[in-house]
């Protein structure tokens, strides 16, 4: 039985529609929004598997090259590895779903989101987050939902849900923001320095419409919904749990308690841990993960009472203490810009790298190809934890904290109009012990001002928790990685003195109220007001000059039918102007050109020269030329780069001129004089130069 169920959002439908296809999938559902349909299933094992005991989610997002049109690129003709659009649109659909499923579920399940038909305005990926929810909620997959996901935007200070692609062009504010009926879970998104309040506004008229996205799912579950599975939740020995406490208890108070480094504080519970297992091995044998799980609940119990009960925190701060900050500019002598940003142990080191336009990225999807002028990358070795792990590239935590690092840099940089290079960042954290990533929007700022880049302002970033425990909340700034993990929420706000330029929630309670929120962006300005009265001690203002390895880049502006002319047929102008002076030359469509080389000298004569080349030569006016070939009757003068006149031989002389080689030679320079245009071919006049000479009267 096929089933649908629509709702207007943003002036079009939003229509869930189960019943159709992948009907052996626990739960299926196709959602479209104007021409775009994402088909998303839900799949989940039949059981747990033996002694699981953590909730493997698995969440895959693909976009089909033929839902828009278009074949893949490469030479396969199909498509590969997921791209970084693809990544991160699967991380908006893991993010708001996951705290949702019930404690003690550790079945494994996958979501598989797959984008069927694309009409160029209308992104998948929010509507593939309501599709996982709607899948989840018919299935008879254990799910706490439904959800709704929405992408929020601002043009000229209206809000706009499910916006165009050209509406989020216009907008000062995008944010993705997830939620259930009561409560945002999940927020995502940048912005071009707008305020808290502003930004509360987007949230609850995102709430708004949000309601709407659940209201149908809940029609739907009624109608067509499935009874959830029953799932065991394994039972903890009673008697065990007291002999733990028993032993545990008293030192973990006094391990929390105690201001300690991380790797002292890991070592502490190791020998706690270690403690308790070989005391108890003989009593419950083959119990050693439970008694860890045990100890671990307990640790997160301590520290949690403890921060809202005395507002001390595991290292000893307040709840709205910041830690120390140091850092060290230029510390790489032949990077473009560099910087090393240290807080607390969570340390980045990040570089910067200036380019031309031959450094752009390309990105090939399902939109028009496109390129980025500016890049930046994270990168999270196993050894800034202390650990050893493989390197087999970048993963999709790796992808998402550099994705959130670059939208809040990038509306702080120059217009390519006035900084026509290519940028690329790169954060190496080097240690790590809570929000690496707000670092790297530190470091990153800091980085580009040491590269003598014109940001408009400095950025800094700043990652808040929060521990609730029924209506009692204690909102943390700038928190300790097993404040994270221990704690309700991760909520990671970038921007400048005046305002948010980027923005990540993550909840992992069913959701938190307005009051919370607006809370934790008061906290959380001061703390960023904190962390760039540190930045600005060190640097208030960009370099005034580039590194001297940096390439020098100029841009000249010429009309577009004279791309033809720079270019020559074949290349062969613009090939033999680059080999002149040493220079990289690029010209877009528009007629803009860039003139890279890294010799500033070699790229301003380069430009002096191409504007020769592109100016009209005017009757009248009086050109140095170069003799390019003789002939019996005259002279081939280039007047202008690429533009030959004829000096006829009686056009040489007042007198006779009986063979121009008793004249020039091909090579010689001569001074000229415009004095005719026809059909596209200059005639040229030495002569008339001599008889003006001649009339001029005497110096007295």
């Amino acid at each position: 039985m096929i089933i649908s169920k629509s709702v207007e959002i943003g002036g079009k439908l939003l229509t869930i529609e189960t019943g159709r296809y992948a009907k052996q999938a626990n739960g299926s559902v196709m959602v479209r929004y104007g021409d775009t349909m994402v088909l998303v299933t839900a799949v989940a094992a039949e059981e747990a598997k033996l002694e699981q005991d953590f909730f493997p989610l698995q969440v895959e997002y693909r976009e089909k090259a033929a839902s828009a049109g278009k074949f893949p690129g490469g030479f396969i003709k199909r498509e590969g590895r997921p791209t970084e659009k693809e990544i991160l649109s699967a991380r908006l659909i893991d993010r708001p779903i996951r705290p949702l499923f019930p404690e003690g579920f550790f079945v494994e399940t996958q979501i598989v989101a797959n984008v069927y038909s694309f009409d160029q305005e209308n992104d998948p990926d929010v509507i593939s987050a309501v599709g996982a929810s709607a899948a989840l909620v018919i299935s008879d997959i254990p799910f706490n939902g439904p959800i709704g996901e929405v992408r929020v935007v601002r043009v000229n200070g209206e809000f706009i849900v499910y916006p165009t692609n050209a509406q989020i062009e216009a907008s000062d504010l995008e944010l993705v923001v997830g939620g259930t009926n009561d409560s945002i879970m999940m927020v995502e998104g940048e912005s071009k320095e707008v305020s808290e309040e502003v930004l509360l506004e987007a949230l609850k008229f995102a709430q708004i419409e949000i309601k709407k996205i659940i209201q149908i799912q809940n029609e739907l579950r009624a109608e067509i919904g499935k009874p959830k599975k029953e799932f065991k939740i394994t039972e903890i020995n009673p008697e065990l749990l007291n002999d733990v406490n028993q032993l545990a208890s008293e030192k973990l108070k006094t391990i929390v308690s105690t201001k300690m480094a991380k790797e002292e504080r890991s070592k502490a519970n190791k020998e706690l841990l270690e403690f308790v297992k070989t005391t108890l091995a003989e009593k419950y044998p083959d119990q050693g993960k439970v008694i860890g799980n045990i100890v671990h609940d307990l640790e997160k119990d301590l520290m949690r009472k403890r921060i809202l009960s005395e507002g001390i925190r595991l290292d000893g701060r307040g709840l709205s203490d910041i830690r120390p900050i140091t850092i060290d500019l230029g510390v790489l002598p032949r990077t473009h810009g560099s910087a090393l940003f240290t807080r607390g142990e969570t340390q980045s080191l990040t570089t910067v790298t200036i380019g031309t336009k031959d450094d752009e990225q390309i990105i090939d999807g399902m939109m028009m190809e496109y390129t980025k002028k500016f890049m930046l990358h994270y990168n999270f070795p196993p050894f800034s934890v202390g650990e050893v792990g493989r390197m087999t590239g970048v993963g999709r935590r790796e992808i998402g904290h550099g994705n959130l690092a670059e939208r809040s840099l990038k509306n702080v940089l120059p217009p390519t109009t006035e900084f026509p290079y290519t940028i690329r960042v790169i954060s190496d954290i080097l240690e790590s012990n809570g929000s690496s990533s707000m670092a790297t929007v530190c470091a990153g700022s800091l980085a580009l001002m040491d590269g003598g880049i014109p940001i408009k302002k400095a950025v800094s970033g700043i990652a808040m928790g929060l521990v609730k425990e029924g209506e009692e909340f204690a909102i943390l700034s700038d928190i300790l990685g097993n404040e994270d993990h221990l704690g309700d929420m991760d909520f990671k706000v970038a921007g400048t003195s005046e305002g948010i330029t980027g923005l990540q929630m993550d909840i992992k309670i069913e959701g938190i109220s307005f009051e919370i929120m607006e809370k934790a962006l008061l906290q959380a300005k001061a703390g960023r007001l904190h962390k760039l009265e540190k930045m600005n001690e060190v640097i208030d203002a960009p370099r005034e000059q580039l590194s001297e390895y940096a390439p020098r880049l100029l841009t000249l502006k010429i009309e577009q039918d004279q791309i033809g002319l720079v270019i020559g047929p074949g290349g062969k102008n613009i090939q033999a102007t680059q080999r002149l002076f040493g220079v990289d030359i690029n010209i877009d469509d528009s007629g803009i050109i860039n003139i890279a080389s890294p010799n500033l000298e070699n790229a301003k004569k380069c430009k002096e020269y191409l504007k020769r080349m592109t100016t009209s030569p005017e009757v009248g006016e009086v050109y140095e030329g170069l003799i390019t070939k003789i002939m019996d009757f005259g002279a081939f003068v280039e007047i202008l780069p690429g533009r030959e006149g004829l000096l006829h031989i009686s056009q040489i002389d007042t007198k006779r001129v009986n063979k121009v080689t008793d004249y020039y030679k091909e090579g010689d320079r001569v001074t000229v004089k415009l004095i005719k245009i026809e059909n596209g071919k200059f005639s040229l006049s030495r002569k008339d130069l001599i008889k003006e000479e001649d009339t001029k009267p005497e110096q007295a």
